[in-house]
């Protein structure tokens, strides 16, 4: 369903007969095309004028629009507080599926042909139970990768090529969640700074991948082989069952403030594409001097156009939405989980089946919406996040300079089971996207070895980037050489690995966390492009060591349908593809209220046992012990286990590969703040998945 008023087929039209432009504005009282010189972007070649048709779309045909022209559009228009007209500013066509650079600030859209050889190949269609997300940099991914040739490094053939690809299934992630591919540039305050915008969320086109992350020969060529790179990175992802999830910025633009760049929609139709007052003064919930104003019908069909064109002819799995609760801001400025764009791009028929996540905030009032957002939508989930550090860090923390942590069990266990007290039954566990880190903040090494963040190097004296890291150095701020930290650290960072990839829900993992990469107490980095923030790869033996258990509890998590429902259970009924969930303390006895209550109980027998409705039937045990003491466990007698198989144990500087089994009532030692997962096999030798032997 297209949104209500909003304008079709805008952009550039090719036909035998050359093309035809269509710009949508209301404000305007002319438009104008504006042609070049092939080898001479600064050199004009043709002006035409648009007419103005139906519904506010400016159109005009002409022969001189093929493949390769470059063009831009001049914008004529009202004075008034909310408008931004200058006819002297050479405009990106908002709709530009290919763009150049000419000059700092200074771009010119270009015709691009398009056509692209699939050769067959699908997108995979993970199903989100069994998706595994891992968020990377489109640059970063492959900058250091010494496998891959240095031409290719740091491009999106690097991330297309085998070593990469080859990693990426070694780990067993099912998707690669980019960080921003649309076109964008650096803010000028950065620019002054002599500082970049290695992030990448500043847009300065919808359609355009970013030119700069091509190969230096696809670029020389122009943005045909650009998109012609990008596409071919998709269809190789693709045939090695790998999906590509775009991190997308439709929040704000980088034309930023009133004082800000005019590149595009500022000088094509300020009154419509931006929120303001009446005064002109824009309206700012995303913190970076404006907001797009998705209330209005040509913003909104702008953003599903978008995204559109992404899904089907690029092929795109999914998407995730920065400060999505923007895109849900009414007229009044109020966020919605009815409103039109938020509901549109879960029902729109042309994205049927593509992923959509949400982090569900903004800065401006009422802007943080965990749990909030309508079914069809997954969601970053921040108090996961915050309760998984707490419990493993900061209460750890606590516990050393007070005897006691500050609180127990419970909140960690309803986290650890879906996060059943955020999202809705109608939406389930598969609502919450469960990350320890992402790209913004500390990397997991760095969160168990740096108490207060070290971002000297950002250019702001220290004040950027969050002081609520939630983070424990263990007794050493940052590098150390003290033996009894350095392996309490790399436990730390097997606990918080553990319990994303064993929790109900979808885990995200940041690229370099399953191997321990720092970016030396950085939690703002958005502005290096160095090897500070570049990828890199295993190097030292604890973090091959640390690989492995990602890839051990990554191949757990497939082989085990008990840790990955789609539904939430109920005490007393049978619900398909939920769990059955009991609860044990340390004695083998069901939790009482007093347990889940207590800060003195830390220490938790859980198992899950699977109600199968596409898969096998499957139980698993989960010990956690949250306290700097070990512990003496009695393992369950629960209804129908004839026996335990140790599967993985987070205390184990390598990964246990030989199951140990152990009967219900036998009594074992659980290492200080430690995880252990046991396979729960029935009486009959049933109740086990067909790989959960691994």
């Amino acid at each position: 369903m297209t949104s209500a008023g909003a304008p079709r087929s805008l952009g550039v039209h090719l036909t035998s007969h050359g093309g035809e432009l269509r710009v949508w504005s209301a404000s305007a009282q002319q438009l104008e095309l504006v042609l070049f010189d092939p080898k001479d972007p600064t050199w004009v070649t043709k002006t035409l004028p648009l007419e103005r048709g139906d519904s506010d779309v400016w159109s005009v045909r002409s022969r001189s629009l093929k493949a390769g022209t470059r063009y831009a559009v001049r914008a004529t228009g009202p004075d008034g507080p909310t408008h931004a007209f200058d006819p002297s500013t050479l405009l990106i066509e908002p709709y530009s599926k290919g763009l150049i650079r000419i000059a700092p600030g200074q771009y010119r859209s270009v015709v691009v042909d398009g056509t692209f050889d699939w050769g067959g190949v699908e997108k995979p269609k993970v199903p989100l139970d069994t998706t595994v997300i891992y968020e990377a940099h489109a640059r970063g991914i492959s900058k250091l990768n010494t496998s891959i040739p240095e031409h290719l490094r740091g491009s999106y053939a690097g991330i297309a090529h085998p070593a990469t690809i080859g990693y990426l299934k070694d780990l067993g992630v099912t998707s690669v969640e980019l960080l921003p591919v649309h076109a964008f540039t650096s803010e000028q305050r950065l620019v002054r700074q002599g500082l970049v915008n290695y992030w990448g969320y500043n847009t300065l086109n919808f359609f355009t991948p970013h030119p700069p992350y091509a190969s230096k020969a696809a670029q020389a060529e122009g943005p045909d082989a650009i998109l012609r790179e990008f596409k071919g990175m998709v269809r190789l992802l693709h045939e090695a069952g790998i999906e590509v999830i775009l991190d997308v910025v439709y929040n704000h633009t980088a034309e930023e403030g009133r004082k800000g760049p005019t590149t595009s929609l500022r000088g094509i139709d300020n009154d419509a594409y931006y929120r303001q007052t009446a005064d002109g003064t824009y309206i700012d919930v995303t913190g970076c001097g404006n907001s797009v104003n998705t209330a209005h019908p040509a913003a909104r069909q702008l953003v599903l156009d978008s995204l559109k064109y992404w899904a089907n002819d690029l092929q795109i799995d999914g998407f995730r939405f920065d400060l999505a609760v923007t895109l849900g801001r009414e007229a009044n400025h109020e966020f919605s989980a009815g409103s039109e764009l938020i509901n549109d791009i879960i029902t729109d028929p042309a994205l049927a089946g593509v992923k959509m996540i949400a982090e569900p905030w903004d800065v401006g009032a009422g802007g943080w919406q965990t749990g909030h957002f309508p079914r069809g939508w997954s969601e970053w989930n921040d108090r996961y996040r915050d309760r998984a550090r707490n419990f493993w860090l900061s209460d750890i923390d606590y516990a050393r300079r007070a005897s006691q942590a500050p609180v127990g069990i419970g909140g960690f266990a309803t986290r650890l089971a879906g996060s059943s007290n955020t999202f809705s039954p109608d939406r389930g566990p598969l609502a919450s996207v469960n990350f320890i880190t992402a790209h913004d903040g500390f990397t997991l090494a760095d969160l168990v070895s740096y108490d207060i963040k070290h971002n000297i190097g950002n250019g702001e004296s220290n004040r950027d980037g969050t002081d609520n890291n939630r983070s424990f150095n263990h007794g050493a701020e940052g590098p150390t050489a003290d033996v009894t930290i350095l392996e309490t650290r790399r436990k730390a960072m097997r606990n918080l690995l553990g319990t994303l990839l064993l929790s109900a829900g979808i885990p995200m993992i940041t690229a370099g966390d399953e191997f321990g990469r720092t970016q030396r107490g950085n939690n703002n980095a958005y502005c290096h492009d160095s090897e500070l923030t570049w990828l890199g790869s295993p190097v030292d033996g604890w973090q091959r060591n640390l690989f492995e258990h990602s890839k051990r509890l990554i191949e757990l998590r497939r082989q085990n349908p008990a840790l990955r429902p789609t539904r939430f259970g109920r005490s007393g009924e049978v619900i398909p593809s939920a769990n059955q969930m009991d609860w044990y303390d340390a004695s083998g006895n069901t939790m009482s209220g007093h347990d889940w209550e207590s800060a003195r109980n830390r220490t938790l027998q859980y198992v899950a046992s699977s109600t199968p409705e596409f898969e096998d039937f499957n139980r698993i045990l989960l010990i956690i012990h949250g306290v700097e003491d070990p512990i003496t466990v009695t393992l369950p007698r629960h209804p129908g286990v004839a026996r335990y198989e140790l599967l993985w144990r987070s205390n184990d500087e390598t990964p246990v590969m030989d199951a140990v089994g152990s009967a219900p009532g036998d009594r074992i030692e659980i290492a200080p703040t430690s995880m252990q997962l046991f396979l729960a096999v029935s009486d009959d030798g049933g109740g086990e998945s067909d790989e959960s032997r691994g």
